[in-house]
């Protein structure tokens, strides 16, 4: 059963930055692609960035290239998400999310992994 705990949300001013982790448990290959993603109100959950947890590759959503980067630390399982130079429009719950490591060679940020995290909140205020 794989778990994806996520931590680190919070309010911050526009201009800010944090770190959002994501311990992840239950799997049992090492050939996993993970991601963060990410729903404001009213909105449809977007891809914001992944990671070949083999491999480190990484792809980013055109929203975060430049501002945020996603990193691993496989020997405590888990995933980061830096975050810097936040504007309000960037406000949503986060999610973490994993799948098999196809999903991180199809050069898109599909919300269709198999397994979620609960979610972090974000807020930035202007």
């Amino acid at each position: 059963q794989v778990e994806l705990v996520e931590s680190g949300g919070g309010s911050v001013q526009a201009g800010g930055s944090l770190t959002l982790s994501c311990v992840a448990s239950g799997f049992h290959a090492w050939r996993v692609c993970l991601g963060w993603f990410r729903q404001a109100p009213g909105k449809e959950r977007e891809g914001v960035a992944s990671i070949h947890r083999d491999s480190g590759s990484t792809l980013y959503a055109d929203s975060a290239k430049g501002r945020f980067t996603i990193s691993q630390d496989n020997a405590k399982n888990t995933v980061y998400l830096r975050m810097n130079s936040l504007k309000p429009e960037d406000t949503a719950m986060y999610y973490c999310a994993a799948a098999s490591w196809s999903y991180c060679s199809r050069g898109s940020l599909k919300a269709d992994f198999p397994s979620w995290g609960q979610g972090t909140q974000v807020t930035v205020s202007s």
